[in-house]
């Protein structure tokens, strides 16, 4: 009787499948444990979560370390992604200032423009000369209110209201003219004084419509054609908001500049192609497949785009030890998406919209560095005092994964597997003589989370992670939410205050919901993660089984199953197998060994496989 243990390293998470081996080659499988992946996949720091995984492994199944003979691990490729901008890395906007603030508790309604004016020197401000007054922290807004219409009542014409607090609607309420007003401007020691400003505020329900349109700007501030297309990303970031303000400020107040995105140089296996990053991600992906099979890519010097390509590569080298000039990248998945980039001439980090490219790139070096990792657990193992266990590299990860497939019932030969993993998509097929196919691509889940970072401008993967799992709802009362798909949710119990009115996320875990620190709606959000999904699952998913489909033709492929964390996700298996169903392709999720759904795989693949090694094909 001999224990092994398969383990497959994977970008996000570890997976470890415990199994008995008679003489005669029967194999039950006792155990298996999950646990994060620790360090990046494929390089030495993978051994403390190999360790754990094993050990909780053998715990569950009741087997001591002392009775462990071999561990099998998965040759594993590490995939590396990172995002290059299209355009720009940062909006500069050039002679226009705008002012940060609340723009959901504004009062008042209109659009003034004026010069800007301190709220103590209003007794001093000349009748006739249109003028907007800065109210600062500490001042009442029963004074406030009642100053500004001792002023307008001696003849100044104040057309618009800049506060610090948050009495917008109250200072409104109070005076005798309506005129628009903003609040909760924190840095109002910021806005420039004596200069021409505008101040929009719609009406309940409404978005502004003269401050979010470049040519209104250009009325306003009397802007030439050039100016208005400098200018444009300001209207571009107020798009939307109910209220608004802008300050023109001397010309050359700030400064333009902007880095270009670069070309992107393509080797392949007999060609070689070079394409322009902000022509977009079809045109890039059009350039790959033409020169597949992919070899190398390189990046433009000097250019955002040869700025990832280099961080890509030495992060490799040092995670590997290998030098700079054996990394290779060996497929590429780009990604269009809009990136919010910090406005320059913002006074309180606002962002506007820009185009950008989102590349995945799938590394390797001349040697694998799963040898490296196998030595590193032999010598863990031996540190704990089990120096009789062997540690292999059992086999390549989806060959692995076709032969854990097949013990999902009701599958048999032929037979096709996706397997959705963190950092890559892999697709295999496994004919009725046995022989495997197999494809390795880049890009699956870490690219999401990122993709739905940088589109709402969390800065918190950890919450982009959360969105991207779990289903979200509108906190509408203290006592129930409004779900994604348009139902209602009762709690007997209230909800907590930091939820009222938010979006939020729904957890696995019954009532647990994280409400998300953003001012986009949940379609926003919705949209934001589904569409992230369809351009790196769906993408992918068409692509790997292009790559094993007999002359490329899906129609050849009759039944595919899905694997891997991401195929446990609430929306993906629909998403692809909806993309595949016009190709004739039935596509379920997979049922691991009957108990372990989509997971675990590849792990039980490498015990099949090292069975399968001992006494033949019949096992």
């Amino acid at each position: 009787m001999r224990t092994v243990v398969g383990v497959d390293i994977g970008n996000s998470t570890t997976e470890a499948s415990v199994a008995r081996i008679d003489s005669d080659g029967a194999v039950s499988y006792v155990g298996a444990a999950l646990t994060r992946t620790t360090g990046v996949k494929g390089t030495p720091k993978n051994v403390d979560g190999v360790a754990k995984a094993v050990t909780w492994a053998l715990e569950g199944a009741g087997v001591r370390l002392a009775e462990l003979d071999l561990i099998l691990l998965n040759e594993a490729t590490p995939v590396i992604s990172g995002l290059a901008m299209e355009t720009i890395t940062e909006t500069i906007i050039t002679e226009s200032t705008m002012i940060g603030h609340d723009p959901r508790t504004p009062g008042g309604r209109g659009l003034g423009v004026g010069t800007i004016v301190d709220f103590e020197a209003l007794d001093e401000v000349a009748t006739g000369s249109p003028s907007i007054v800065v109210v600062p922290r500490g001042v009442d807004f029963d004074d406030a209110a009642r100053r500004i219409n001792a002023a307008c009542d001696r003849g100044v014409e104040i057309t618009g209201a800049i506060l610090c607090g948050d009495d917008a609607v109250l200072v409104a309420n109070r005076l005798n003219a309506k005129i628009p007003i903003v609040d909760e401007v924190s840095r109002i020691d910021a806005v420039p004084r004596g200069m021409t400003a505008a101040v929009e505020v719609a009406g309940p329900g409404q978005s502004i419509r003269t401050l979010s349109n470049a040519y209104g700007l250009a009325t306003i501030f009397d802007l030439d054609s050039q100016q208005t297309k400098v200018v444009s990303p300001v209207a571009r970031a107020l798009t939307g908001n109910r209220s608004a303000v802008v300050v023109r400020t001397p010309s050359g107040d700030v400064a333009d500049r902007t880095i270009p995105a670069g070309s992107l140089d393509l080797e392949g296996g007999t060609k070689r192609g070079k394409v322009d990053v902000s022509r977009g991600a079809a045109e890039i992906m059009a350039e790959v497949e033409r020169v597949s099979p992919l070899v190398d890519v390189g990046g433009e010097a000097g250019t955002n785009t040869g700025g990832m390509i280099a961080n890509v590569r030495q992060s490799m080298a040092d995670l590997s030890a290998h030098e700079l000039a054996d990394v290779r990248i060996k497929d590429l998945l780009a990604v269009d998406t809009l990136v919010p980039q910090e406005v320059r001439g913002g006074v309180a980090g606002e962002v506007a919209l820009e185009n950008a490219v989102a590349l995945a790139a799938m590394v390797r070096t001349k040697e694998s560095g799963m040898q490296a990792v196998a030595d590193a657990v032999a010598g863990y193992l031996r540190d704990a005092g089990a120096a009789g266990v062997d540690v292999v590299v059992g086999g390549v990860e989806a060959e692995m994964a076709v032969l854990g497939a097949l013990t999902t019932p009701g599958t048999d030969k032929p037979l096709v597997v996706l397997d959705l993993g963190g950092g890559s998509t892999d697709a295999a097929v496994i004919g009725v003589d046995g022989h495997t196919d197999a494809t390795h691509l880049a890009g699956a889940g870490d690219l999401v989370t990122k993709l739905i970072d940088a589109e709402l401008g969390l800065d918190n993967l950890e919450l982009a992670e959360e969105i991207k799992r779990c289903p979200l709802a509108k906190a509408e009362s203290f006592f129930h939410v409004r779900l994604e798909n348009g139902t209602v949710q009762f709690f007997e119990k209230p909800l907590p205050a930091t939820a009222f009115a938010r979006v939020v996320t729904l957890s696995e875990v019954e009532g647990a919901m994280s409400p998300i620190p953003t001012r986009h709606s949940l379609e926003r959000i919705r949209m934001v993660r589904r569409t992230a999904k369809e351009r790196v699952f769906v993408v992918n998913a068409l692509r790997a089984l292009r790559g094993i489909a007999p002359g490329g033709d899906l129609r050849q492929i009759g039944f595919v199953v899905l694997l891997g964390g991401c195929a446990l996700d609430f929306e993906i298996p629909e998403l692809i197998a909806t993309a595949v169903a016009p190709f004739g392709i039935v596509c379920g999720t997979g049922n691991v060994r009957g108990t372990e759904g989509p997971r675990n795989a590849v792990a039980s693949g490498l015990v099949a496989s090292y069975v399968a090694s001992l006494v033949g094909p019949r096992a």
